[in-house]
């Protein structure tokens, strides 16, 4: 069984602890904003060369990485974890993106200092926009993300609500 609260409040201790400038994207983000989906993974965005930064922190629990990491949505450094059954993406906030509409891949650089606050299991960190969030899962074009567009473009009025119980 996972234990999303204990994993979210381990790794967000540990990069505020290491002084790591970080938001949370993908689809816990999305959850964050009101989307009404189960959550897969734990989604982080931080500096490319502040990965290296806690490795030592987070051996016993790495399932891939860091390393560049390349499927057919994207190519990016990453850092993959599991802890207490929970998966964390930890990437590179400098990736590159497969468009789904103009078929080709376009460098992302995500702006770690953009983002809204909004308080999560009792602690205020920061979020990737709504307007960034619906922008990439729209090039990304999966299922999973036409979804959470769907839902998010609907949503307006739960973007300032605290998140709901995973």
């Amino acid at each position: 069984m996972r234990e999303t609260e204990k994993a979210f409040l381990w790794i967000i201790d540990i990069l505020e602890k290491k002084e790591i400038q970080y938001r949370i994207s993908g689809g816990f983000a999305a959850r964050v904003y009101g989307v009404d989906r189960e959550l897969a993974d734990i989604d982080i965005e931080i500096a490319d060369e502040d990965i290296s930064l806690i490795q030592e922190d987070v051996k016993p629990y790495i399932i891939f990485g860091p390393a560049r990491y390349q499927d057919e949505n994207w190519d990016l450094n990453l850092l993959t974890l599991e802890y207490l059954g929970q998966e964390i993406d930890l990437a590179s906030a400098e990736a590159k993106i497969f468009d789904q509409k103009t078929k080709s891949w376009e460098n992302w650089v995500s702006d770690l200092g953009d983002f809204d606050v909004k308080e999560v299991f009792n602690k205020k960190i920061p979020l990737e926009p709504v307007q960034s969030l619906i922008s990439y899962k729209n090039k990304l074009a999966r299922e999973v993300d036409l979804e959470d567009v769907r839902q998010l473009e609907l949503l307006p009025h739960r973007i300032h609500a605290k998140i709901i119980p995973l």
